[in-house]
């Protein structure tokens, strides 16, 4: 029934430290769409974006900045990732340590963002 995911909602408490973060430090690109809504898009998917305090209806039940736990396939070899995360100051939190996936064994980086959501960076595992 159902065959990929669309986009999914994030909420911030900042808003110009969570697009630095999106598109500069992952490097997502910065969309606008409908009455001036922002979202970091991705390959064929994208992150809408929430304030705190000035949700979209409807909303989820209870949106709260730094409750999601988020994993991307990076578009890179790991080690690249890691090297740009350093030249942006941004720490990894752990790794690179071996997980699974939606498709089977992957090696992970763990960051967060300025919410502290945890965001998961992987490549597919050898």
């Amino acid at each position: 029934m159902i065959d990929h995911l669309d986009h999914l909602v994030l909420t911030a408490s900042d808003p110009e430290a969570t697009t630095h973060f999106y598109t500069q430090v992952l490097g997502m690109h910065l969309e606008t769409f409908g009455n001036g809504r922002l979202a970091f898009r991705f390959g064929n998917q994208k992150i809408n974006l929430h304030v705190r305090g000035r949700e979209f209806e409807p909303r989820a039940h209870l949106p709260v900045p730094g409750a999601l736990d988020l994993c991307f396939i990076a578009s890179q070899p790991l080690e690249a990732v890691i090297a740009h995360l350093q030249r942006m100051n941004w720490p990894v939190v752990e790794g690179p340590v071996m997980r699974t996936g939606a498709t089977g064994p992957i090696r992970s980086i763990y960051v967060r963002d300025p919410d502290l959501n945890l965001i998961e960076i992987s490549e597919p595992a050898p």
